[in-house]
């Protein structure tokens, strides 16, 4: 932890007095956040208000790479202050979501919008309106077919060219956060690791490493290990998933086809590890739920020694193929400059060619990683997303042999109850297979949650998609969406 007069450095999993954040004026604090961004190179984690009596606390938490850790600090508003969107489009959604459920204005937003329709009724917003006799609107959802969550996509267009598109979400809200405050109790695990639950794995490490850190507990070797092998199991299932999907909208139909059976595959190999395909109810706090032990890593190798095999040459067959490139390249394009004035993450992020990568800029002690990609050859297009996805599987296998060879024979790890110290704040990010998921607790002074806040790395890159249809056919829209593969509940908390 080191302290500076404007901020106060802190650790990833590591938790501080949330007292000791240094409490700036609102001009000071916006002065130091957009500095930070700006010209620093750092990046929001999140931005939240804390209620307290009459006032809100304004809390700032920027990833900074060059300290390997969190830049925090705070300010105390009542009803309005100073817009931060307004000149980084990065707060966008933080803003918004801060005036939904609080009231507190930020003077000077350019689009303040419903985001998740709380206090207002559910599809009533305005929507940007292009004009002239040329132009016609296209508007998608929010209901869509099979099992997809709602969402609404408002296209202004002039013959099949997209000038603009709006994503409205928030039809669904389900009040997560709120469930959380005044946990942790028998609920808690549950709700954190179904918030999205395609990326439970990544959520149950995030809670546990600030529940480790709030009540002062460290973990052995083999957690650690087995934790960071369903981590990578849980970011194969879905890339192999996202391009098997991305496939069968271009409509090469044996590489869907083969991803389709072989993400299944994966999800087994999950279940091997704890009894469960998407790894639910396995990392608890101080540990995890069921032992591993070799017998049961040298079960889950021999599957991934086939399996892997099928999958390189079912994705081969797309990567190879003219008819697929032509669709995927040059489409679906995102600049660099707006994927840094947004603050993409993750997979979008560094398709564009933004080096963000929460794995090498936020390390935890004790726990190997992937490592981050050589970003150069990207240029924000489909086929960028797409083969970062697949430069990330290699990554992935690489790490799963290696660390499924180091399992000892004795790997059962065991939980213990855990209580949160009072008045704290603890910051917790993983690179899940999307990007960067961040959980940020503030307990009050009987240790519980004041604000446990999740931000979704889609929370960060919905714009990024509607930045990407910008001058594209409206055809290319399934494209582009699948090329992201946001997530609805995890932006509708």
């Amino acid at each position: 932890m080191m302290e500076t007069k404007n901020f106060l450095l802190l650790g990833n999993g590591k938790s501080i007095p949330f007292a000791s954040v240094p409490e700036l004026p609102v001009a000071e604090f916006s002065k130091v956040c957009l500095t930070s961004i700006t010209a620093e190179k750092c990046r929001i984690a999140a931005f939240f208000a804390v209620p307290e009596d009459d006032r809100f606390i304004l809390t700032a938490i920027l990833g900074d790479p060059a300290a390997a850790g969190f830049r925090v600090l705070k300010t105390v508003v009542k009803e309005r202050y100073p817009s931060l969107t307004a000149h980084y489009p990065g707060f966008n959604r933080f803003e918004r979501e801060i005036h939904e459920l609080y009231g507190i204005v930020p003077e000077g937003h350019p689009a303040l919008k419903p985001l998740r329709f709380v206090n207002t009724q559910v599809g009533d917003m305005e929507f940007y309106r292009m004009q002239g006799k040329a132009i016609h609107e296209v508007a998608v959802g929010p209901v869509h077919a099979g099992v997809i969550e709602p969402g609404h996509f408002r296209f202004e267009c002039m013959g099949e060219t997209v000038y603009s598109l709006e994503i409205s979400l928030g039809y669904q809200h389900r009040g997560v956060e709120k469930l959380l405050q005044g946990g942790p109790d028998r609920r808690t695990g549950f709700l954190i690791e179904t918030a999205a639950g395609d990326s439970s794995i990544a959520a149950s490490i995030n809670y546990c490493r600030i529940m480790e850190s709030l009540c002062g507990i460290g973990l052995s070797d083999p957690a650690v290990k087995i934790r960071q092998i369903a981590l990578e199991l849980e970011r194969c299932a879905n890339h192999i998933g996202d391009l098997g999907a991305l496939a069968g909208d271009v409509a090469f139909l044996p590489t869907a086809s083969f991803c389709g059976r072989i993400r299944g595959e994966y999800l087994n190999m999950s279940a091997d590890l704890c009894g469960n395909r998407f790894g639910r109810n396995f990392i608890i706090p101080g540990g995890c739920r069921y032992p591993v032990d070799q017998e049961k890593a040298k079960k889950i190798t021999r599957k991934l020694q086939t399996v892997s095999r099928e999958l390189w040459n079912a994705l081969d067959l797309m990567f190879n193929s003219p008819t697929v490139l032509d669709r995927l390249e040059n489409t679906g394009s995102v600049s660099l400059e707006d994927a840094r004035s947004l603050g993409l993450v993750g997979v979008a992020a560094r398709a564009c060619g933004l080096d963000a990568d929460a794995r090498r800029d936020f390390p935890v002690a004790g726990e190997k990683t992937t490592g981050s990609l050589p970003v150069d050859n990207y240029n924000g297009d489909v086929i960028s997303r797409a083969k970062v996805r697949y430069e990330e599987l290699k990554k992935s296998h690489d790490f799963l042999f290696a660390a499924l060879a180091e399992i000892p024979e004795n790997g059962a790890v065991i939980s213990q109850e855990l209580t949160p110290a009072p008045d704290m704040l603890a910051v917790s990010v993983t690179e899940a297979w999307r990007g960067e998921l961040c959980h940020a607790a503030v307990t009050g002074s009987d240790g519980k949650f004041r604000v446990l806040k999740i931000v979704d790395p889609s929370f960060h890159n919905w714009e990024g998609l509607a930045m990407a249809l910008r001058n594209e056919e409206i055809a290319h829209f399934p494209i582009c969406n699948k090329s992201f593969n946001l997530s609805y509940c995890g932006h509708d908390l």
